[in-house]
């Protein structure tokens, strides 16, 4: 998290909410290369690691009366499953493992982004960006690979009038590359508003007089970003299977 300063110069308190994304050397320094281990890595694969404790580990007995992590780990699964099912089509399900790794995984590092101290990786859009960018080529390789030259059909609105055909074309060509764009800005957006609030609240806590309005803030805040961590990892996936019906079934 942020540092927060206090006596400043002017005899106030300072406190910068954006701190707690900043990128750092786990062994210290300020240089950072791509083999460098940071603090992002480490929490992705904190992420990475407690999605193979759940879905791995936990499943591990198969009992025929589960444990908790073993329900827990059916539930998400019946509940991706389903939702691939659902959205996408039964013809999608062996994309499933995939839709179901990405699921995990931002939920995962949403919710350890929510323990103090620690580092929202899904906060930062070089994350999101790539997680998108892998959804984006992903569809439109089956789209091609799938339908062929068919899946240019994705932009030829048959329903409309011949003459608005055309616009109609531009602007879907358009919104399908926009996609990366929105799907990434999205998850980053939203989580890091949440934190950044949060700690806007948490630097005014100081204060002795807003303190007790500042700590309800605090608590209510909170608990808004523990169902924002859930359901943005949730658009994020039902976006994905709407993506991937429409490189099954690019005909309007």
């Amino acid at each position: 998290m942020a540092t927060e300063t206090h006596g400043a110069e002017e005899g106030g308190l300072v406190f910068h909410p954006m701190d707690q994304f900043i990128v750092k050397p786990l062994m210290g320094g300020d240089k950072i290369a791509f083999y460098t281990p940071t603090n992002a890595a480490l929490w992705m694969a904190l992420a990475v690691l407690c999605v193979v404790l759940l879905l791995v580990l936990g499943t591990r007995g198969r009992a025929i009366i589960p444990s908790r992590v073993q329900s827990i780990a059916e539930l998400a699964y019946g509940f991706i499953y389903k939702m691939v099912e659902d959205v996408a089509g039964k013809d999608a399900m062996g994309f499933f493992p995939y839709v179901m790794t990405l699921f995990m995984f931002i939920v995962f590092a949403n919710f350890l982004g929510l323990i103090p101290m620690s580092f929202t990786a899904t906060a930062h859009f070089a994350v999101t960006v790539m997680l998108a960018l892998l959804v984006f080529v992903t569809v439109t390789v089956v789209g091609f690979v799938k339908n062929g030259a068919k899946f240019l059909e994705l932009f030829w609105v048959k329903s409309a009038p011949l003459a608005l055909r055309p616009i109609l074309a531009v602007i879907e060509l358009i919104s399908y590359f926009v996609r990366p764009v929105s799907h990434s800005i999205r998850l980053a957006g939203n989580v890091m508003a949440g934190h950044a609030v949060i700690k806007v609240f948490a630097g005014f806590a100081a204060v002795s007089l807003i303190s007790p309005v500042s700590i309800l803030a605090i608590t209510a805040m909170y608990g808004l970003e523990v169902l924002v961590a859930f359901i943005q990892a949730y658009v994020f996936t039902i976006l994905t299977c709407v993506y991937l019906k429409d490189a099954l079934h690019p005909s309007h």
